[in-house]
């Protein structure tokens, strides 16, 4: 008995490894066709993960190649790039250094040529102011109603006027016991008026006597108008 049932089990075996329908049929009656079912298809689903991920890094590896060719396209991009930039940078160096030698060739020539424009510049002021009030004599006549304008010189130890003694010379009128000091320039400044006016002041201290205080030019700017309205000096820019 022990003998037949060792040799069934042992057919039973060679069954299970030879014959596959034998197999899965003692797998049914045991209950086991349904896990088998699963396996099966979780092998199937392994399958085409595997599939789809050997795509997928087939896919990638494309891209990284292709992004790898990219990166290598830029790279040499900026180098040339880089090139240019430092051959632009080269000549912007070189603009720039004829330019600052172009400007410091200018400065020389303008400072040179503003020296003699203000050598000319002072020597022609001198020539046309005193041009200017030898033509104005006679608007000066008829504005004080007087026939002629003298002279009125002192000599400035305190140095009252300018701030250091100084010889002070102004053109001057009496008439009707009335003395009028006149300044007869081609413009008047603030400046002007207040040197004027200074004048004024040490003429009412030498003489004792406080002038009318008159000024005439054909340009005076608003500065000047407003000192002259404060200071009591008279302005006429009418010349005609």
């Amino acid at each position: 008995m022990v003998g037949a049932t060792a040799s069934l089990k042992k057919k039973i075996l060679n069954l299970l490894k030879e014959d596959e329908e034998f197999r899965y049929a003692v797998v049914g009656l045991l209950g086991l066709d349904a896990v088998l079912s699963e396996l099966r298809k979780l092998r199937e689903d392994f399958n085409r993960y595997v599939e789809l991920e050997e795509k997928r890094w087939e896919e990638n590896s494309k891209r990284w190649e292709e992004n790898a060719k990219r990166w290598e396209e830029n790279n040499k991009r900026w180098e040339e790039n880089s090139k240019r930039w430092e051959e632009a940078y080269k000549r912007f160096e070189a603009i720039e250094n004829e330019l600052r030698a172009l400007r410091e060739d200018f400065n020389r020539a303008y400072l040179e040529f503003s020296r003699k424009l203000d050598a000319l510049g002072a020597r022609w002021g001198v020539i046309a102011e005193e041009a200017f009030r030898e033509g104005m004599r006679g608007v000066v006549e008829k504005i004080l109603g007087v026939a002629k304008v003298g002279k009125w010189m002192f000599k400035d130890e305190a140095g009252e006027v300018y701030g250091y003694p100084s010889i002070v010379e102004v053109d001057m009128v009496v008439k009707d016991g009335i003395h009028a000091l006149v300044e007869v320039k081609s413009s008047v400044s603030k400046g002007d008026v207040l040197e004027f006016w200074r004048v004024g002041k040490l003429y009412e201290k030498v003489t004792g006597v406080k002038p009318r205080l008159v000024m005439i030019s054909p340009y005076v700017d608003d500065k000047a108008f407003e000192v002259a309205t404060n200071l009591g000096v008279e302005i006429y820019t009418q010349l005609s």
